[in-house]
């Protein structure tokens, strides 16, 4: 271990005053010895008065630096070394500082951005249904409708939108609750499989009514996972929702349960238009949407992607998603095999 040169420069002070009072006390030595011990003292002390001016103008810089970064958020500087190493260990310690700062201010840029965003698009999704049951509802008052059917169009098309919007918010309270952590999570022994033959039976009548043909790969044997039911079914079934909403025109829909050394992986895929390449690393951001699905045709809340992402990492899984347009575009999502501690609460 280095010596700190403060604590040497001292250490040589006490001892030429040491040899001063010595030389004092027995009166000998008294000549060139003593002008020797004086000139070491007082060169010793010059040196301790650079030192220590140059720690304090440090200080000082140290001290402006900080205050810019607090006071006007300037976290792009970092401070310089010098050659005291134990200063520099605390400068060192003050610039990682800084650049946890920096991080965090550019990740509050982004949320603050993100935030904007899915009020925006919120807003877009509420006041559009909101809007058009406002106008239906007006008509019928009106009595605008000239028959008994087109009475009954309206009410379904008030239907049809008021139910649309009870989704969008269902997603938004359900999002809202993973960030706060306010979600009981039931870890259980399920069947994968049994839970994905489940979900799929939930949604043969929106298959048939849009005409769509069900292709499964799901083997018969059980294959065992601890997770929440309740988790898991929205998991899936926001994956089926997405396949109905943006691959219909490929009139087919699929899904394969498979099992890999260490999880069981589930991918749920369609033959649609796809997904645009620059929009693939976006998918699972919420409200994302490319400018395709904000049209009436292909209109969804923009939520159920990033829920289930959410939900899958919140088992330790990993969801993906693969797209060669009008061929197959792919959302898959794996479970682990071995029991697991889900990251909510009130487990």
């Amino acid at each position: 271990m280095k010596i700190d040169r403060v604590i040497l420069l001292i250490s040589l002070q006490i001892i030429v005053l040491t040899g001063l009072f010595i030389t004092d006390i027995q009166n000998q030595y008294a000549g060139i010895l003593k002008w020797i011990l004086y000139t070491a003292l007082f060169f010793i002390s010059i040196i301790l008065f650079i030192l220590r001016f140059r720690y304090l103008t440090q200080l000082k810089r140290m001290n402006i630096e900080i205050r810019r970064a607090v006071d006007d958020g300037n976290v792009k500087n970092r401070i310089l070394t010098n050659q005291d190493r134990e200063l520099n260990e605390f400068i060192f310690s003050i610039n990682e500082l800084v650049e946890q700062l920096e991080k965090i201010q550019v990740q509050s840029i982004k949320s603050e951005k993100a935030r904007k965003g899915i009020l925006s698009g919120i807003s877009h999704d509420i006041r559009t249904p909101l809007t058009s049951i406002i106008g239906y509802v007006d008509a019928l008052k009106d009595d605008i409708a000239a028959s008994e059917a087109e009475k009954k169009a309206y009410i379904d098309i008030i239907s049809r939108k008021a139910n649309g919007l009870k989704h969008l918010l269902d997603e938004l309270f359900q999002m809202a609750k993973i960030d706060a952590d306010e979600i009981t999570f039931k870890e259980e022994e399920l069947d994968f499989a049994e839970i994905t033959r489940e979900c799929f039976i939930e949604f043969l009548p929106d298959l048939k009514t849009e005409s769509i043909e069900l292709k499964t790969v799901i083997p018969e044997e059980k294959y065992i996972i601890h997770a929440d039911r309740l988790s898991l079914k929205r998991i899936i079934g926001n994956l089926i929702k997405n396949a109905l909403h943006y691959g219909r025109e490929g009139k087919i829909l699929g899904a394969e349960l498979t099992e890999t050394a260490h999880d069981y992986q589930l991918l749920i895929w369609d033959r649609g238009p796809g997904i645009a390449e620059n929009d693939v690393i976006h998918v699972f951001e919420r409200m994302y949407r490319g400018e395709q699905s904000r049209n009436q045709l292909y209109g969804g809340s923009g939520l159920g992607l990033s829920i289930a992402k959410a939900l899958v990492e919140k088992h330790h899984g990993k969801i993906w998603v693969e797209s060669i347009p009008w061929e197959r575009t792919v959302f898959g999502f794996s479970i682990p095999k071995q029991p697991l501690q889900l990251e909510l609460r009130n487990n």
